[in-house]
Parts: structure tokens; sequence; C-alpha cells
């Protein structure tokens, strides 16, 4: 079992759960957080620390969010390693609690070339 950074955490960024987690395993990109599987040993104490609770064990991810587990993967391989804590994104409040984000994911010209169509 790993966890998986889904669509919830889109334009809003909250880095709550980079604080808590003991081996950094989150990435950073653009507009969203995600956890590499390979570092991440299931303690499970990043899932609470989520203001937008878009943080799921991947046995646990809801239906329209199947997708979350193999774009977190792909994108830890890109992303940099976040560590600390930062601001969440500008216009965070505006987008909270929006559902299925996924068509709004920003990745990196010519970092990688990936489908986010959830449907």
């Amino acid at each position: 079992m790993t966890y998986a950074v889904t669509s919830g955490c889109i334009n809003c960024k909250f880095s709550d759960c980079v604080e808590v987690c003991p081996t950094d395993a989150f990435h950073e990109g653009p507009n969203m957080l995600v956890i590499h599987p390979e570092d991440c040993i299931d303690c499970g104490l990043c899932e609470p620390e989520c203001p937008e609770k878009a943080i799921f064990a991947d046995t646990d991810l809801p239906d329209d969010e199947f997708n979350a587990l193999d774009i977190n993967t792909r994108l830890a391989e890109c992303w940099p390693v976040i560590c600390k804590c930062i601001d969440p994104m500008p216009e965070a409040e505006r987008w909270s609690g929006v559902a299925n984000k996924w068509p709004l994911l920003e990745i990196e010209a010519g970092v990688l070339a990936m489908e986010t169509d959830a449907s």
C-alpha cells in the first residue's frame, strides 16, 4: 500500500502534509503536490494533515480519482522533492472543495506527456 494525492490538491497546494512526512516522499509541481510511492512508507501521517482531504491510501481512492496513483508515480519522477511547508497557491480558497480538477493539472512543457482525463 502507498498513499496518493488526488486532484483536490490542484490549484490549492496546501503543504501541511509535507511537514509530517518522515521520508520526504512529496514532490512539487506547478500547481499540485504528489507522493512518490517508492519513498512512501505507508505511515499515514500525511492524510489527516491535508485540509483538502486530497490524500488517500491507494486502496481507498475514490472512483473518480482512479488515475491518481499513476499520475503521482509518473510526476514524482520529474518533479523536485519538497521538504518544507510553503504558502498555498494564491487562489487556493477559490479552488477549495472543487471536484475532479484533473483537467487543470499543469505539467511543465517537455517534462512528460501524459493523459490526465479521468473519464
